[in-house]
């Protein structure tokens, strides 16, 4: 039964004060209580009536305002239905098939970037605590006499030290209802049934982003199947090397030799797939890939990868290098080669304009 309910059965509003609720659950008491009324329906009426005001108890002062009472769904306390999403899937349910809850199981997934690209299977484990169906989660069953230990009157009196009488307080054996009963014999008291573990495959759809909310129907044709449909919270890790913007692009900034990138050699670089094969270009830092980027819509094509390199040369170029390069500027300073046109021009330019220097100064002289 759930909180508004609970008040439904009592007759009240759900903004009702505890007195007027310990008032209104007397009166019910005084009317439908086995030992004053002798119609068949009062001994249930009477467990009705006592379940409502014990859940209107345990709610305390109604902060539980999910809809787990309305569909059915056993109450947690504020501080579970506070929680949100559990990694480990447990949850409560009704074992009364009639009375199942329907609300589905809460869950979160975590993936990586290539996963929620391309999409993945991932098997899910979790626990689920049926309600007792015999005392509908109160934990005892309501006998329909007076409580043997206060005598029906809910309340117990107080002894001071000297043991004269002092007030009263609650009866600990009926919580102030005054009507006997017992712990429940199926779940010994505690309201809920043994815990058991549900496991279930969930395809995850390529193109998933990080808050997206997945459901999946709970299957119940196998015994370790979950008993109601999951809602799967979707969390992708950061990655180490992708950044992802918001039309799909995924930027890599990438370190590279830089004698290979003067060479215009062929490097591998990551992608949401794998490893791909990039032909450098000494003139071209950046470089687009296209369809090698994140879905653009769940299920969509994909966009584009945007690699930046980042040319890396040695701090300090060791003998064998020096002779190297001297070797290389020789190559493109003539000695047998010709040298690159815009060199060549340079020279001239530079021999033309140092001939005209020295003109000058041999006029001023």
């Amino acid at each position: 039964m759930g909180t508004e309910n609970a008040f439904t059965e009592l007759g009240l509003a759900p903004d009702a004060t505890d007195s007027e609720v310990k008032a209104a659950w007397r009166r019910l008491v005084s009317q439908w209580h086995p030992d004053r009324n002798d119609s068949s329906d009062a001994v249930a009426k009477m467990q009705r009536i006592n379940q409502a005001f014990e859940e209107i108890r345990r709610a305390g002062t109604r902060v539980r305002t999910d809809d787990a009472a309305a569909d059915g769904a056993a109450p947690g306390t504020a501080q579970e239905n506070a929680r949100g999403f559990d990694d480990d899937g447990t949850a409560s349910r009704h074992a009364d098939g009639a009375h199942r809850s329907r609300r589905p199981i809460s869950r979160k997934v975590k993936l990586t970037l290539e996963e929620a690209a391309i999409g993945c299977i991932k098997v899910l484990r979790g626990k689920v605590t049926d309600v007792c169906s015999t005392c509908a989660g109160a934990g005892h069953q309501v006998l329909g006499g007076n409580c043997a230990q206060c005598g029906g009157s809910g309340a117990m009196p107080k002894r001071s030290f000297f043991g004269w009488p002092s007030g009263y307080y609650e009866c600990d054996a009926c919580l102030g209802g005054g009507i006997a009963r017992q712990p429940c014999p199926a779940c010994d008291g505690s309201g809920k049934m043994d815990a058991r573990a549900y496991k279930i495959k969930v395809r995850i759809p390529h193109g998933v982003r990080h808050g997206d909310l997945l459901h999946v129907a709970g299957g119940r044709s196998r015994p370790d199947s979950p008993p109601a449909d999951l809602e799967i919270r979707v969390e992708v890790s950061e990655h180490a090397f992708f950044q992802l913007d918001g039309d799909g692009t995924i930027r890599c900034e990438i370190p590279v030799d830089g004698f290979a990138w003067i060479a215009n050699r062929s490097i591998q670089v990551p992608t949401v797939t794998g490893l791909h094969a990039l032909q450098l270009d000494r003139e071209q830092l950046s470089y687009r890939l296209k369809g090698q980027g994140f879905p653009t819509t769940r299920r969509g094509a994909r966009g584009d990868q945007v690699i930046t390199l980042s040319p890396i040369f040695p701090d300090s170029l060791s003998t064998d290098q020096q002779i190297l390069l001297d070797q290389l500027l020789a190559t493109t300073s003539g000695g047998g080669h010709s040298p690159d046109s815009r060199l060549r021009a340079w020279s001239r330019d530079l021999r033309a304009w140092e001939r005209g220097l020295s003109g000058r100064g041999a006029t001023g002289a």
